[in-house]
């Protein structure tokens, strides 16, 4: 065994124990169906903007995204970290959190499907959307696996991928189903911690590595930087020093927007806003949410960039998922020190995989368990039936995902995007027009998500059928940021040609009215 193996394995036997012993203590502060889902709502900003955070970047953002977009882009990756900082993250906060929090209190709705419910007064919408979210979140957790495995890999590369896998999922599955909302807003808190730390020093890592020279060695290193004969995506020092993303300037638009505005209709992020317990956390919240996205984000993406120099230019054999984990081989492996910062990179992808799996894996259980359930049933569930079914489901949820990421499907970042584009773009319309406008009718809202849901099926199947899976794949940047587009832009105009009764208009307005005097 070597000293980067061991020092990673005794990391990760600390991290465990503090993961299992954060979901033992939060146990008891976790039997009831509204403290399990949503904390009871009195989750201070520290807890609520880390937890924001840490969901919003998984090993994804650093394996995928940022592996993927800084050797095929360069500098003008960090665009993305600066949009998911500013819009996917700021203007989020800054539009929906105090609304959220007072309309969800109001009409005392725990998750995405029950405020549908609540504010369109239809058990339809409810089914919908709890079956969107459960049929379409498995593969973005399988993302997650597959990203933090992969890297695990590298380090142990005696070891098969599917067991680190197991790890995560066996470790997640435990505090998860102990503690429920409380106990992944306590995680969270620490995993963001390591995220901030990790990241601030694997940046200082890169960037004195003997390459890359700095930042203005970076800058004048990328600009002088020529491909290798026989690259497959040969990319010149023009494009990697390119502010605007150079050729790829279309491409980097769509991805700024489809992760950036992707977060205003995902329910593992706008669920945040759900816990939060006051308007004056909201505000503290808005700028430690948005700093954190700020170093994680940009931090991520400037790694990336200088992907290029550190490899010198040779795609490393696992193809362009391989690319950060070999570029951290490089910088870390040698000498006592580098080991160590390893390891502490090691718990920090692992605290960002831990941590967005969770969110999702409580948004789906619940969206079973409190929503489709109850609402298919005649009878009438009992709270700790409840309760005990949605743990059941964590774990069930759990175990899917972890049987999706095992099968062979490459292309980390596409099965991400692909996930997120057709759940955002089927809930972003509702979402946000039902907080704003008191216009918008029940037929209204069922166009807005269905309309998300047509855009991204119907162009997958006709790409699908043309060029393959693959191809539809690739596009799906394109698919997420049109579903998104559509949804807000048909929820309106259909509420326009429809009308609510009179009765329900009264009730909408109460609604508005109530929240609105809090």
């Amino acid at each position: 065994m070597t000293n980067a193996q061991l020092y990673t394995i005794v990391a990760l036997a600390v991290y465990a124990l503090i993961m299992v012993l954060i979901g033992c203590i939060s146990y008891g502060r976790s039997k009831t169906l509204d403290n399990f889902l949503i904390g009871g709502r009195k989750i201070g900003a520290w807890a609520t903007a880390f937890a924001y955070g840490t969901t919003y970047f998984s090993a994804v953002v650093f394996v995928g995204y940022a592996g993927q977009h800084g050797w095929n882009i360069g500098l003008g990756a960090i665009w993305i970290g600066v949009g998911n900082a500013v819009l996917g993250c700021l203007l989020s906060w800054l539009l929906f959190a105090n609304r959220t929090r007072k309309m969800t209190k109001f009409l005392n709705a725990r998750t995405m499907p029950d405020f549908f419910e609540k504010r369109y007064n239809s058990k339809g919408m409810k089914i919908l959307a709890a079956v969107i979210i459960f049929i379409f979140l498995v593969p973005y957790s399988a993302a997650v696996y597959k990203g933090l495995g992969s890297l695990f890999s590298s380090v142990f590369p005696g070891v098969e991928t599917w067991v680190w896998m197991l790890l995560i999922a066996v470790l997640t599955g435990i505090y998860l189903v102990a503690g429920g909302y409380l106990a992944t807003s306590y995680t969270d808190l620490v995993q963001g911690v390591v995220m901030i730390v990790g990241v601030v020093c694997l940046v200082a890592a890169v960037l004195g590595h003997k390459n890359v020279g700095g930042f203005s060695g970076l800058i004048q290193n990328l600009s002088g930087f020529q491909p290798l004969p026989g690259d497959p995506n040969p990319v010149t020092g023009s494009q990697l020093t390119s502010i605007f993303g150079g050729s790829s300037f279309k491409f980097l638009c769509f991805n700024i927007m489809l992760t950036s505005f992707g977060t205003w209709g995902l329910p593992q992020m706008i669920g945040k806003f759900y816990a939060i317990k006051d308007t004056a956390a909201i505000k503290r919240g808005t700028v430690i949410s948005t700093i954190f996205c700020v170093v994680i984000g940009c931090g991520a993406y400037l790694i990336g960039s200088t992907s290029r120099l550190v490899l010198g230019g040779q795609l490393p054999e696992g193809g362009i998922d391989s690319v950060i984990p070999t570029l951290l081989m490089e910088v870390l492996g040698g000498g006592t020190l580098g080991i160590i910062l390893l390891a502490v990179i090691m718990i920090l992808l692992l605290s960002a995989s831990m941590s967005t799996l969770q969110a999702v894996v409580l948004t789906s259980a619940s969206a079973v368990a409190v929503d489709l359930i109850p609402a298919v049933r005649k009878k009438a569930t009992k709270p700790e039936t409840q309760m005990l079914l949605t743990r059941l489901l964590c774990l069930t949820f759990v175990t899917c995902s972890f049987v999706f990421a095992t099968q062979n499907i490459p292309i980390i970042v596409s099965l991400m995007s692909f996930s997120w584009g057709v759940v955002s773009g089927c809930f972003i319309g509702p979402y946000v027009w039902g907080l704003f406008s008191r216009k918008i009718t029940k037929i209204g809202a069922y166009a807005g998500i269905l309309s998300g849901l047509l855009t991204v099926g119907s162009a997958t199947l006709v790409i699908s059928l043309n060029s393959g899976f693959s191809a539809a794949a690739a596009k799906s940047p394109e698919m997420g940021v049109a579903a998104m587009a559509i949804s807000l832009i048909v929820v309106p105009l259909v509420s326009a040609l429809t009308r609510n009764s009179p009765q329900e208009t009264e009730r909408i307005n109460e609604i508005f009215e109530s929240y609105k005097a809090e």
